[in-house]
């Protein structure tokens, strides 16, 4: 069971421009917002990680417990390498959804061609199995690198207190959207 002052930091983006804002908030599992940090990384690249990375490293938070990513393609199929990010911040990393879909390799096919869509597969096809999780009678699904099934399960839930959006993911997710419409 995750305390109530376990942290998490959730990332999200918002934008639709070339280059797209990138949130990180810190969330205690009670829900006090703890922290916040802006970035950046391109719509359709190939930054994602690396970005997530940074954030994570500007907000140098050594209590946080778990990072929880708003999905695997941040910014128009700018893929987040979840064991790259773990390997980083050397902590579970959980990428969650929250719509049931075939996967990104259709969509990733129609929009890209040659080396782009090779190296795009190649990270995509890295990462772990998407689960499904009911939480609060919502299904979400989830992504875990650096733990096993029941403590990913027991992470979304314990930060998630009310639908079926975790905390630290929801809040990043409005920063990055104000950030979004600042610039």
């Amino acid at each position: 069971m995750t305390k109530p002052g376990a942290r998490a930091l959730g990332v999200a983006a918002s934008g639709d421009g070339p280059r797209v804002a990138l949130a990180g908030a810190v969330v205690r599992a009670d829900g006090v917002v703890d922290g916040v940090a802006l970035g950046d990384c391109e719509r359709g690249g190939t930054d994602a990680t690396d970005a997530v990375c940074t954030l994570a490293g500007d907000l140098d938070r050594e209590d946080v417990r778990y990072v929880l990513v708003a999905g695997l393609a941040l910014a128009w199929y700018n893929i987040v390498d979840l064991r790259a990010v773990h390997d980083a911040v050397d902590r579970p990393v959980l990428s969650v959804t929250f719509e049931d879909s075939p996967g990104l390799e259709p969509a990733l096919r129609d929009a890209f061609d040659g080396t782009a869509l090779e190296e795009r597969l190649a990270t995509y096809r890295a990462q772990p199995t998407r689960r499904p999780l009911e939480v609060n009678g919502e299904t979400v699904f989830v992504r875990a690198v650096g733990c096993d099934d029941g403590t990913a399960r027991d992470v979304v839930r314990a930060f998630t207190p009310a639908g079926g959006r975790p905390e630290p993911v929801r809040v990043a997710r409005l920063v990055a959207r104000a950030a979004d419409r600042w610039t």
